[in-house]
């Protein structure tokens, strides 16, 4: 059998969301991020190029913050930058009121690609994500745990290969939160993702939050996903010339800071969603048609 076949039959759906009671604040870590006047340029053939400039703002622990902007416009610079896998960048990143440091434990990626160690069970992928040093009985008890929370626990013995792509970024999420990161950082996670799991992913960070509380960096070009899932949405935007005025200072800055109203989960149907929506649209330089 075809192993696109296999992996058909083989996607559940997304598991159904659960109330969080019973979870430890151990399980509910999380931390504030203070981007003090972050900036970063990089060296070219050309010269040097400013990507991000005079970056400031508070993300408070547990919050959700949505970073979106043009292509090339620095978002995962920045995300690179808390979590301490870019270190020569202007400024200060400060997370739970202390530096970061490279590669920083008290942080977590997600990218858009799972990136899975096909040779390695579901099981063990997520494994990779725990701390070292923490006690090997505690490590399954935490892994099997974080399978169910996904829905991939009847899956946890099965390869990268056997799974779908929905599945794997499963996967790489409960790897992710496997060393229980105070802050999750999600590059574009489910830009690879066709349409209907793309929802039930969003849908599944949902779940995850409300039961890990953990402070949450997503970076995404969908304005939609950023309003359904974040409190605040995060514009980085350049600077405009102004006619017969001087050039303006090069790289993204923050643009706008816009609050997204209501609780989760959203209804994507909402008309105050659909008007802060046509506004960051038109804060990218998108022209937003009403009907």
């Amino acid at each position: 059998m075809p192993a696109h076949t296999a992996t058909a039959a083989l996607e559940p759906p997304a598991p159904a969301p659960r109330p969080v009671t019973g979870t430890t604040p151990a399980e509910r870590h999380s931390l504030d991020v203070a981007l003090q006047g972050v900036g970063r340029s990089f060296t070219t053939a050309e010269g040097p190029r400013t990507v991000l400039r005079d970056v400031t703002l508070t993300v408070s622990p547990g919050e959700v913050l949505a970073v979106i902007g043009a292509s090339g416009c620095g978002k995962s610079t920045l995300l690179r930058a808390v979590g301490g896998l870019d270190t020569a960048f202007d400024g200060r990143v400060l997370i739970g009121g202390s530096p970061v440091l490279p590669y920083d434990e008290r942080t977590a990626v997600g990218f858009q690609e799972p990136r899975l160690l096909p040779w390695r069970t579901i099981r063990r992928n997520v494994e990779l994500g725990l701390p070292r040093g923490l006690d090997r009985a505690e490590g399954r008890e935490r892994v099997h745990h974080l399978l169910e929370l996904v829905g991939l626990a009847p899956f946890a013995d099965h390869r990268p290969r056997e799974v779908s792509g929905g599945m794997a970024q499963r996967t790489s999420l409960a790897r992710a939160l496997a060393r229980r990161p105070g802050v999750l950082l999600l590059d574009e996670p489910f830009g690879a993702l066709d349409a209907l799991t793309r929802l039930r992913m969003q849908d599944l960070l949902l779940d995850v939050h409300a039961a890990t509380g953990t402070t949450v960096l997503l970076v995404t070009h969908d304005v939609e996903e950023a309003l359904q899932l974040a409190d605040r949405v995060l514009l980085l935007s350049r600077p405009r010339p102004v006619p017969g005025g001087p050039d303006p200072a090069p790289g993204a800055t923050v643009g706008r800071i816009v609050d997204v109203p209501g609780p989760r989960p959203r209804d994507r149907a909402d008309a105050g969603l659909a008007r802060l929506r046509s506004d960051l649209l038109e804060g990218l330089g998108v022209e937003s048609h009403s009907h």
